[in-house]
């Protein structure tokens, strides 16, 4: 059996062994555990492997490279060619392949499932790893792109796995989930909720991801008098004006930029931490809320996709109001390629702007709560148990089950 994956994620070569982002390779890894032989046809970097990369488990895995399609801001003409050549590798490795696997939402997986259509009779699997809630305002593409999944015509004889149970769906659409750690990683919590208060962030450095709300929410409790310490894990583009603002307003004290860490390092920081806090603009399966709330880190996540339901509507987390207006598209598995012109960071906003009003509604949210430890213990209790139900065993057991249906 020919097992084909469709990506737009960076791989890597490095002595003989394939890598790329490791939360994805590590989810593949078991996707193709029982496989004969695997086929990933991504687009393919030059530079070695980083410390959050890991390489690819499989003894008869080829790589296809294709370019990588980042349509804003490139030459039109180079877009088209390089849109053809992808076109052209998706179709020739899916008339080989026993199953095709596509990794969605991106450009790669975008052209990956149209072309897809043209083989109905042999099996398929999307990754949906985005927001697939159909009220939220996304980009055109993305909206494309859950229209045509949806689409039990167009997607003859394929499995559709999106984060979230929602209604009206068609009958190809699967409810799933991730997941992280493994059974024999489960331990008892019982967090000391004591000043320091610990907050950590981990994620790309991002403006979709939004790492400055992270620091406002954190120095404005530094600044109602709290003991409080921010570790930020992940690079991105964010990086430059994240060190400025914490230069300038002199926070080093305690804001930390930690940047890109193996998982073994964030594992050890969601057991020190009292709470993990991702403000993002848009998601899917926020896996950093998850990784902490499986270590008892009582989680701080923006109101969208299946966010409030991991948050049980606020009984194990602290929920932030959704930002207005569209959001943006996600990042690549690698970060994104730049910022978005068409968000202004934060840092920017002007003093007693809509963004200053949240920022202060979410405060006085964690400092009710900072002054309640009996309500921080039995919150931290409840995410604990709801993230421990999600182990990798569950999630390779519903990936065979959706393999052999």
């Amino acid at each position: 059996m020919i097992f084909s994956i469709f990506s737009h994620a960076d791989h890597f070569l490095k002595k003989g062994n394939l890598y790329s982002y490791g939360p994805y390779v590590k989810e593949m890894n078991l996707w193709i555990a029982d496989i004969e032989s695997v086929k990933v046809v991504a687009p393919r970097s030059s530079r070695d492997p980083s410390v959050i990369d890991e390489a690819y488990q499989h003894k008869n895995i080829q790589h296809v490279k294709i370019p990588s399609l980042h349509y804003k801001g490139n030459d039109f003409l180079k877009n088209i060619a390089d849109s053809f050549k992808v076109i052209k590798a998706c179709y020739r490795e899916m008339k080989l392949a026993d199953h095709i696997h596509i990794r969605c939402p991106g450009n790669v997986g975008m052209l990956a499932m149209v072309v897809s259509s043209l083989f109905p009779h042999k099996p398929k699997t999307v990754k949906y790893a985005g927001n697939w809630e159909s009220k939220s305002e996304q980009p055109l593409s993305y909206r494309f792109q859950k229209w045509w999944l949806s689409n039990t015509f167009l997607s003859r004889n394929t499995k559709v796995l999106v984060y979230g149970n929602w209604e009206n769906q068609s009958k190809n659409i699967i409810p799933f989930f991730t997941a992280s750690f493994s059974e024999s990683e489960k331990e008892q919590v019982s967090k000391n909720f004591k000043a320091p208060f610990r907050f950590l962030f981990c994620g790309s450095l991002s403006e979709g991801k939004q790492p400055v709300l992270a620091v406002k929410i954190v120095e404005e409790l530094y600044q109602n008098g709290f003991d409080v310490e921010l570790d930020i894990y992940g690079e991105g583009p964010e990086k430059e004006n994240l060190e400025d603002y914490i230069s300038k307003n002199e926070l080093q004290q305690f804001i930390f930029l930690k940047g890109n860490q193996p998982q073994e390092v964030l594992k050890n920081a969601y057991k020190k931490a009292h709470f993990s806090i991702l403000p993002s603009r848009s998601e899917g399966w926020p896996k950093a809320l998850a990784e902490g709330m499986f270590f008892g880190c009582i989680p701080i996540g923006t109101e969208i996709s299946c966010v409030p339901w991991m948050l049980g509507e606020g009984s194990r987390g602290i929920l932030l109001p959704a930002p207005p207006g569209p959001s943006p598209s996600l990042p690549s598995p690698q970060g994104p390629q730049g910022p978005s012109p068409s968000l202004p960071s934060p840092l920017n906003s002007p003093k007693g702007g809509t963004e200053t009003g949240s920022v202060l509604e979410v405060v006085d949210k964690i400092i009710e709560l900072l002054q309640d430890e009996e309500e921080m213990n039995k919150m931290s209790k409840r995410a604990h148990e709801w993230s421990q139900e999600y182990t990798l065993e569950k999630f390779e057991a519903g990936i065979r089950g959706v393999l052999k249906n």
